[in-house]
This record gives structure tokens, C-alpha cells and sequence, in this order.
């Protein structure tokens, strides 16, 4: 099967991702991490009843770091709500990826609409999420890649490019306007190739899963639980005054 490797931003990506912290990643054949581009920082994973989290702030933009800890090739398949972010279409393991040298990693930082483009990825409500607005609401608030480890045979076809998006499509079954999707967002460059890849297996060699909300949401799951508040006596310099309007008493009328 053809698969796509990044140009150039898998080089860079390889360095930066080496900066995060087990605790930031997810993964045993690579290290996922979600990358706030916004911000600049990465997001800590929060688990959860056996399930990974992380926190979206609405409007960020956001990026898949990828990193891999083997000696060889590997194929991630990558879906974000339920939709494969090479092809645009409803995510299956059997579908197209990236392929990821030995030691090395990549950035994800969008949907791929061409070889050399993509649409950024950004938090958003559900209903103006990429996957609702293609009719696919269902599965939105969910980071999955499908590893799988290469065999040297001949290659199958490629599958097609990601299809634009079309707005309002489905966001009256959007299930809740105060979930948290992923957008289609800016153009970028992002130069691709074509290689071959045969899978070892039919079956991935591993599922690695990350949810994703908003932290009122996470917060109203149980999943964030709020810090205690701890006054400090000594917290720092001598601020000046919030202003205080003057106290006005009422009329004692005639």
C-alpha cells in the first residue's frame, strides 16, 4: 500500500518532540502527543478510568506529534472525531497514513487537502467541527492512530485526497453545542510523498487513543478533579487596589 511521509517537518519534528515527558505522551511503539500551538506547550495526558485526556481550549490551534521508538518503519494511521486526516474519509485501520522512519518523528498540523497542503487543526464547538459539518458528528472529542509494522512486498493503491469540507452539513445532529470538536482551519504548507508500505499483519500492532474536551466538560466527567485552594502568606509584592466605588445609602424618603 502507498502511504505519505512528510518532507522537512518530520526532520524538525523528530527534535522537538524528544522535549516532552512520558507524562505528556501516549503510546509503547511512539509517543503520541497533542501539541497546543497557541500556547506553545504541550498538553498533559489525564487518565481517566483507564482512558487518556487532555484538555482543548476553544479556538487553539493544535497539532499530532509523533515520535517513533523503533529500529524500523512503522505505518500510523491517523484519525481525528472519526475521520482519517489524510483522506477525509470515516476512519478504518485499513485506510492510509504516515509513515514514520526508524528514531524519527513528524507533526500533524492539519487535515492533508494536496501533497504540499494542509487545513489547520483548531478546538471548536461541535457544531462547527470538520467531522459535523461532512455529517459525521458521532465521533467527535476522539485522537486515534493504528500502528502497524512494515513487510517488504508490493504495493497497493493509494487512496484519495481529503475532500473540503462543507458548512452546515449535519450540525442539527450535533449531540451537544458545548462539546468540543476539531476544526478546519487555515491552509498551510506541508510537503508530502508517496512510498510504499505493506503491513506485517492485517491488525494493527497497536490502538492508541486520546480524548479530548473542553475543562468544564472534563471537569463535569470526573476526569478533572478542582485543586484545593491553598492560601499562601507570603505570595509576592504589594499590588496596588482594585478602585471601589463609593458606598451609596438609600434615601430615608420624606
Amino acid at each position: 500500500m502507498k502511504s505519505l511521509k512528510l518532507l522537512g517537518a518530520a526532520v524538525a519534528a523528530a527534535a522537538t518532540v524528544t522535549l516532552s515527558t512520558q507524562a505528556l505522551a501516549v503510546g509503547s511503539l511512539v509517543d503520541l502527543n497533542v501539541f497546543d500551538r497557541s500556547e506553545n506547550r504541550y498538553l498533559p495526558v489525564v487518565w481517566h478510568e483507564g482512558r487518556a485526556y487532555v484538555v482543548g481550549k476553544p479556538g487553539n490551534e493544535y497539532q499530532l506529534s509523533v515520535r517513533n521508538r523503533q529500529g524500523a518503519e512503522v505505518l500510523a494511521v491517523m484519525s481525528v472525531d472519526g475521520v482519517n486526516v489524510i483522506t477525509g474519509e470515516t476512519a478504518h485501520p485499513q485506510q492510509s497514513g504516515y509513515v514514520l522512519g526508524a528514531w524519527s518523528g513528524l507533526e500533524v498540523k492539519g487535515w492533508r487537502k494536496n501533497l504540499s497542503r494542509t487545513a489547520a487543526f483548531y478546538f471548536t464547538e461541535l457544531g462547527d467541527s470538520y467531522a459535523a459539518r461532512t455529517g459525521r458528528p458521532e465521533h467527535v472529542g476522539v485522537i486515534g492512530v493504528a500502528l502497524y509494522r512494515k513487510k517488504v512486498q508490493a504495493p497497493q493503491p493509494f487512496s484519495q485526497i481529503a475532500p473540503a469540507p462543507s458548512r452546515g452539513a449535519a450540525q442539527d445532529a450535533a449531540k451537544s453545542a458545548e462539546s468540543l470538536g476539531t476544526g478546519h482551519g487555515r491552509s498551510e504548507v506541508s510537503h508530502a510523498r508517496r512510498v510504499e508500505f505493506e503491513r506485517a499483519t492485517a491488525s494493527p500492532a497497536e490502538f492508541i487513543t486520546i480524548h479530548y474536551d473542553s475543562y468544564r466538560n472534563l471537569a463535569a466527567l470526573g476526569v478533572i478533579r478542582e485543586s484545593p485552594r491553598h492560601p499562601r502568606p507570603f505570595p509576592g509584592f504589594v499590588p496596588d487596589p482594585v478602585s471601589v466605588l463609593p458606598r451609596v445609602s438609600p434615601s430615608s424618603g420624606a
